[in-house]
């Protein structure tokens, strides 16, 4: 009986190569041939499943948002059952900087991913930009609430806040890629400007309690 093959499993194995070999040498110097022999495989296997480069790249950009995603998701686990407002923003934030080998990777990649864009038609606007705009939703979505849970500064517009804190983290990330400062840095930058937008949770065994 023939072996059934994991079409899925494939394409995703091939789209790791793709982050392997674009993450060392640069997305606009990878070809279709060097991710096949990064993945072990033919370039006719990579052609069969992609065809274009063009359509390789758009799977790539899919493939680094769904780890991203995961990341995220393990984040957001890791504080806690019921993480508030400021929990998931930090997540979402924080999971974006790279402060480790897949996330300077994916910063890396991200990156050039939006140059390319700038000229490339098939990168161009959409469907590239469809992930940035899910993101800010998201975010917005999450100060609105927070808003309507008196967590919010006064004065602070939770869709122009999602938008600013959005495009500090993605040059927070750039400066740490060049060396300019450190995660840790960037990390106090941004919860340095959280400060500003959330009010100030006292702790329970702080307040005063009238006997």
């Amino acid at each position: 009986m023939p072996k059934r093959v994991d079409h899925a499993a494939r394409r995703s194995e091939i789209a790791e190569a793709l982050v392997r070999v674009a993450g060392r040498r640069g997305l606009h110097a990878v070809g279709m041939r060097d991710v096949a022999a990064e993945a072990g495989v033919s370039l006719r296997l990579v052609q069969y499943y992609f065809e274009t480069k063009e359509k390789l790249l758009l799977f790539g950009l899919e493939h680094l948002t769904g780890k991203f995603g995961e990341r995220l998701a393990a984040r957001i686990r890791a504080a806690g059952d019921e993480p508030g407002p400021r929990a998931l923003v930090e997540a979402l934030l924080m999971t974006a900087l790279p402060a480790d080998e897949e996330s300077r990777v994916f910063h890396h990649l991200y990156t050039s991913y939006a140059v390319l864009a700038v000229t490339d038609r098939t990168l161009a606007a959409q469907p590239f930009v469809k992930d940035p705009d899910a993101a800010e939703a998201a975010l917005t979505d999450i100060l609105l609430k927070a808003q309507a849970a008196d967590q919010l500064r006064p004065g602070v517009d939770p869709r122009s806040t999602a938008a600013g804190l959005l495009a500090m983290s993605a040059g927070l990330g750039t400066s740490i890629l060049v060396g300019q400062r450190s995660a840790g840095s960037a990390a106090a930058v941004l919860d340095h400007h959280l400060d500003r937008v959330f009010r100030t949770v006292e702790p329970v065994d702080a307040v005063d309690t009238v006997g």
